[in-house]
């Protein structure tokens, strides 16, 4: 059984990626060296933390066995959050949602698989 991953990108950053066919990340990622991932469980938690009140962001979904090597490191709280250290081919994406903000100025995500 598949594990899906997520990753958050600006659609700019996204649609840069699907002309080129590769997608480099986020800035953030880029400095840090490799792509920020997260799990279902986390992800919401991950928006909250580092995209608040962003406008204008993806949800990339990714099948763990589709893409890698993955290296998984501890961050806060001592969980284990998957990275990737290279480019996102973007054909590897099984998925591209919107991610709006709701009322409450929270992303509201689509149902997880």
């Amino acid at each position: 059984m598949s594990r899906f991953l997520y990753h958050m990108a600006l659609r700019s950053e996204w649609q840069q990626g699907e002309a080129e066919g590769v997608y480099h990340g986020s800035a953030d990622d880029r400095r840090d060296g490799f792509m920020h991932f997260s799990t279902a469980e986390q992800v919401a938690e991950s928006a909250a933390k580092h995209r608040a009140g962003q406008k204008d962001l993806l949800l990339i979904v990714v099948a763990e066995e589709g893409v890698g090597p993955w290296k998984w490191e501890v961050s806060r709280g001592g969980s284990s959050f998957p990275h990737l250290y290279g480019p996102l081919p973007v054909s590897a994406a099984v998925g591209v949602h919107e991610l709006p903000l709701g009322a409450d100025g929270v992303h509201v995500f689509p149902p997880f698989v």
